[in-house]
């Protein structure tokens, strides 16, 4: 059975949210917005995936309640940078089983001040026993000690991130649902305060408050609309047991069969949306995917293919521009990819018949241990 992504939603994002703003109220926001994309009412929708930090304390079947929703299938995850990944892989296998017929998966987080700095001091057991006493606020010592690592087993320096960087604000300044699009130079990158060294301002994600969402069909219930084919979808969790540098990522595992399954290869891709909580990740998962040789000029594929724009690389800005919802920066990549192939772009539209979309997350210790990468093609 075929099965697409015919409609996506966004809850707006804002660095500063309203009081009274809610998770739950976020989430609903999204999912209304993309169910009116996809013409349809929640009479219609009869599975729904969620992910959230913040929903606490209620849970997948009390949103779904809140919402007027009655289904036959069920998901929460809780895989934050892989869980639109994880969550669409178990809707499409839903679909193919008949489990449900259309699925709204979601993704989002109330993200003020209070709630980031509960999160990143219990983020999980491994964090709250053995990071938040040293006091390490968050991730991004980690990354700057694996950013090291990368600079010099690949021979990157600060500039060839801040290229990256820069390139996504472009992008950004093309997006109205970015929270930062002034342009950004590189000289500005290369100035601003360091946060943990090697990384400095523009290299850390911005936490923002918002919601995502898509509508995951079988192709018999899109009725004639301009779709997104999921062409394949695969995933890796604990490739390595925590054991290795970090700099290869769950994605070398996983890409090759996400690429036989769906028939392409990463040349074929038209857009690409990579998880982006650093650059340094930017360039592991277009290592790990194949979308760059491990030994060819990394450097020189910055300048002359993201830099230039040429490649179609994280068009929303990614979350480095845009902003990281909490759980919803796993979704936020799906959401432009799909916008990208029904011709949503907007100002940012590029010519687009191929996508994939990473996901990668759920720092256990030191890095990431969840990866995943979907492969999505346009139809009517």
């Amino acid at each position: 059975m075929a099965v697409s992504i015919i409609a996506t939603g966004e809850s707006p994002y804002t660095r500063h949210p309203q009081p009274g703003t809610t998770t739950s109220g976020t989430i609903a926001d999204a999912v209304g917005r993309a169910l009116k994309d996809a013409g349809l009412s929640p009479s219609d929708v009869d599975g729904f995936g969620v992910s959230s930090f913040t929903l606490d304390p209620d849970h997948a079947i009390d949103l779904a309640w809140r919402m007027g929703l009655k289904l036959t299938w069920l998901m929460q995850d809780t895989n934050g940078g892989a869980s639109a990944g994880n969550m669409l892989q178990h809707a499409v296998h839903a679909i193919e089983a008949g489990d449900a017929s259309v699925v709204v998966l979601a993704a989002g987080d109330l993200m003020d001040g209070d709630a980031f700095a509960n999160l990143v001091a219990k983020y999980n057991r491994a964090t709250a026993d053995h990071l938040t006493p040293l006091p390490m606020s968050g991730p991004n010592a980690l990354f700057a000690m694996l950013t090291t690592r990368q600079m010099e087993k690949l021979g990157l320096a600060r500039e060839d991130y801040g290229r990256i960087a820069v390139a996504q604000r472009e992008w950004a300044g093309l997006n109205p649902g970015a929270v930062y699009r002034t342009p950004l130079t590189l000289e500005e990158y290369l100035a601003a305060p360091l946060v943990a060294e090697p990384l400095g301002r523009f290299d850390c994600v911005p936490p923002v408050t918002g919601a995502d969402a898509v509508v995951v069909v079988a192709d018999e219930r899109a009725n004639g609309q301009r779709r997104a084919k999921i062409l394949s979808t695969t995933a890796s969790y604990n490739q390595d047991n925590q054991a290795g540098d970090g700099l290869v990522t769950g994605l070398r595992y996983c890409a090759p069969l996400a690429w036989e399954r769906a028939g392409v290869s990463p040349e074929d891709m038209d857009v690409l949306s990579v998880y982006d909580d650093y650059p340094a990740m930017v360039v592991a998962q277009l290592v790990d995917m194949g979308a760059v040789a491990e030994n060819a000029d990394i450097p020189e594929f910055i300048r002359a293919r993201i830099l230039s724009r040429e490649l179609a690389l994280n068009t929303s800005g990614g979350q480095l521009s845009a902003g990281q919802a909490g759980s919803a920066g796993g979704m936020h990549g799906l959401v432009e990819a799909t916008r990208q192939l029904l011709g949503q772009g907007g100002d940012r539209q590029v010519q687009a018949r191929l996508a994939a979309v990473s996901g990668y997350g759920m720092v256990l210790y030191r890095y990431g241990a969840c990866a995943n990468l979907a492969v999505l093609e346009a139809s009517e």
